[in-house]
């Protein structure tokens, strides 16, 4: 189970990691899907992106990594609207599936799920 554990940390780290990079590499994909009643998109963008990186990085430290991990639990709840946004905007003008849009929901939950194992 140590190994597991492990294993997936390292994939749950670099994920973070690697989508917060993407938010400076593509920032038009995340700025389409910031819902309009929320204030300055790009900096929610560059913050969220920053955010992501930052707690990928510190989960891979085991004395911060209950604190990264919460991180990533409340940053994971914090961007659900962009998420329901997404969907409701019928994919915010991107050719993608509603199939998928509906999915991301709940994979958000396991997704907080696969960080609270980290805490």
């Amino acid at each position: 189970m140590d190994l597991l554990k492990n294993i997936s940390l390292i994939i749950m780290s670099l994920f973070y990691i690697a989508a917060g990079i993407n938010h400076f590499r593509s920032p038009k994909f995340y700025l389409r899907i910031i819902p309009p009643w929320m204030p300055k998109p790009e900096w929610l963008n560059w913050i969220s992106g920053a955010a992501e990186v930052v707690l990928g990085i510190m989960l891979l430290f085991p004395p911060i990594r209950p604190l990264a991990a919460w991180g990533v639990i409340a940053l994971l709840i914090a961007v659900f609207p962009a998420n329901i946004y997404h969907l409701t905007s019928k994919g915010a003008g991107m050719k993608i599936p509603m199939w998928t849009l509906w999915l991301r929901l709940p994979i958000q939950g396991l997704f907080i799920l696969w960080a609270y194992w980290y805490t």
